[in-house]
């Protein structure tokens, strides 16, 4: 399978050699700049350990700029696509925290060492748009990295993380993303040493505000390809210091081909679905942003992303232009059926329990003793998918009620769970019921 394009991580991998004249004075935490107390507390803070709260019981839900306008965001862009939220229904499905992703900074910290917005893009700044947010009934979420500067070269968090911390609790932000471009590897000390040491400030810096920030972690992307021990390593620690955490590539952007975002979404699918071990409820596995809407996709292959990703207890994160968003791909986002086994209650990632180079069966357990199962066709033929009850983990009985998830269609089953001639980079997503 061809890879797909890589438009940040694959660059910033490049930048994270060894900076011989990087002092380690650069990892030490700074002096804490002075706070206003925020009502808000974080509740389930685990100071002793230094576990992260708890602040994701489900899966997020939302949009992201970035895959759809890269750098090219404003406040009129952000608050369209807010308002769009509200007005397709998207919100009240879930979809509720809006996060600006990198360049929505000044390319240069203040006097006083703060983050400032791009007084261009943002006129009324961050304060004002968190409360525009925060009247619509939506979360405000806001990236930063960890390192000397983000991935499209703004003002990085090193050496800031308690300042930024506090300067992100002042403006209400509610989520916060922090990448990992730029991190100078000290002398003596190695790369996930660093990665590690650098997200934990962070992390204590957002803990110690006592406002609650959900935080996601893009730590584990940068070692995707650093072999499965360590990689594995990496996200297992992300898991104690974040709410939810970037496994690997970014997914494809709007100005990429139709052929290389569908490469990208079973790219990402393939790398994510062999995490299920390292996810549980409230520390998710996030394989990255849903495309549907951009262009060239079909129909059928956004329904397959959504599908994919919800039985991956995955972040459904929209990156795309809602304000303009085709019937066909709201009707992909906003299906209910679908939002629910993403957001059960359980929490568990599906597992593969069959596949081969054109095809993947998922199961995943319900908390209503259901199951939830995928036959996804990656192939360029229809193709009839089919597993037995027991592959699939299902309790034994007589038969089982499916219940097409994408159709609404209701049939039963004696024994094998089913799907006839899927069609091309289609999923059929049933929830099944044994009687």
């Amino acid at each position: 399978m061809s890879r797909p394009p890589v438009p940040r991580i694959g660059r910033s991998l490049a930048g994270l050699t060894a900076v011989a004249a990087c002092s380690a004075g650069l990892l030490a935490a700074p002096a804490p700049a002075s706070a206003a107390p925020d009502p808000a507390r974080a509740p389930g803070a685990s100071r002793a350990t230094g576990t992260y709260p708890n602040l994701a019981p489900r899966p997020p839900m939302g949009w992201n700029n970035w895959s759809y306008y890269m750098c090219d965001l404003d406040e009129k862009v952000v608050l369209d696509n807010a308002r769009a939220l509200v007005r397709t229904g998207l919100a009240r499905k879930g979809y509720r925290t809006v996060t600006l992703d990198d360049c929505w900074m000044s390319r240069q910290r203040d006097a006083r060492g703060r983050l400032v917005a791009d007084p261009v893009k943002f006129p009324h700044g961050m304060a004002h748009l968190g409360k525009q947010l925060h009247e619509m009934g939506l979360k405000f979420g806001i990236y930063a990295d960890v390192g000397t500067l983000t991935c499209e070269k703004f003002p990085g968090s090193l050496g800031h993380f308690q300042q930024d911390a506090e300067q992100f609790a002042r403006w209400k932000v509610d989520y916060v993303k922090a990448d990992g471009c730029n991190v100078p590897v000290t002398p003596g000390r190695g790369k996930e040493a660093t990665f590690r040491e650098l997200y934990g400030q962070l992390s204590r810096a957002l803990r110690d505000t006592g406002r609650p920030m959900t935080f996601s972690v893009s730590a584990p992307a940068y070692f995707q390809f650093d072999g499965d021990s360590v990689w594995h390593r990496v996200i297992r620690w992300s898991s104690e210091v974040g709410n939810l955490w970037r496994g690997g590539r970014d997914i494809a952007l709007q100005k990429s081909t139709p052929a290389a975002k569908w490469a990208s979404i079973v790219y990402n699918f393939r790398y994510n679905s062999r995490l299920a071990a390292f996810q549980r409820a409230g520390r998710w596995n996030d394989p990255d942003f849903l495309l549907a809407g951009a262009a060239g996709l079909t129909r059928q292959e956004m329904q397959s992303q959504m599908s994919l990703w919800a039985m991956m207890a995955a972040p459904l994160i929209s990156s795309t232009d809602l304000s303009d968003l085709p019937a066909a791909a709201r009707k992909v986002l906003g299906n209910e059926r679908v939002i629910a086994v993403d957001q059960d209650a359980l929490g568990v990632q599906g597992r593969v329990v069959a596949q081969d180079d054109d095809f993947a069966v998922l199961s995943k357990p319900l908390k209503n003793g259901d199951r939830a199962i995928a036959l996804f066709n990656s192939g360029s033929t229809p193709r009839t998918l089919s597993v037995t009850a027991r592959a699939a983990g299902l309790a034994e009985a007589d038969s089982y009620r499916l219940h097409d998830l994408v159709t609404g269609r209701r049939t039963h089953s004696a024994k094998d769970i089913v799907a006839r001639e899927v069609p091309p980079h289609g999923t059929v997503l049933y929830r099944v019921t044994p009687n």
